[in-house]
């Protein structure tokens, strides 16, 4: 799978990490900064991943701040990205199963290199439950609420 990851200054130890370990894994990933700890801004890296993800260069996307509110917040500012955070494997293949969700969003400061593999590895396994009704009818809305509120831009 390509994979798009990027960070901030405080996620970069992270995002370094994560991403040998997918590259490990056989995935393609594109790695679209930060490349280094030197100050940076969030919004930034969030607009980068999902704007790689809207223009088809990856099928999902990972993102890593401090806390991964941040980068959380900016990515789902993005029309058709639906970013979670997730600091535990249950919700990183459950945002995938029932929300369709397309970035992970993990914080550096909260948890370590071995969970964020193993919520890395389940987000990147995990498939949208299309074959169930309430879950499609649900994004379905999910789109329906997006498209309303961007024509009022």
């Amino acid at each position: 799978m390509t994979i798009v990851i990027g960070s901030d200054h405080a996620g970069f130890p992270l995002k370094e990490e994560v991403r040998g370990y997918l590259a490990d894994k056989g995935h393609d990933v594109l790695d679209l900064g930060v490349y280094s700890t030197e100050p940076s801004d969030y919004p930034d890296a969030a607009e980068a991943v999902g704007l790689a993800i809207r223009a088809g260069e990856a099928e999902r996307g990972i993102l890593i701040c401090g806390s991964g509110v941040g980068v959380c917040v900016a990515a789902n500012k993005i029309p058709g990205i639906r970013a979670g955070l997730c600091h535990d494997h249950y919700s990183a293949h459950q945002g995938v199963e029932h929300d369709d969700m397309n970035v992970l969003v993990m914080g550096a400061r909260i948890i370590g290199t071995a969970v964020a593999f193993e919520i890395a590895e389940v987000f990147l396994n995990a498939t949208f439950s299309a074959n169930e009704e309430r879950f499609v009818r649900r994004f379905q809305k999910l789109m329906a609420i997006e498209k309303r509120y961007a024509k009022e831009q």
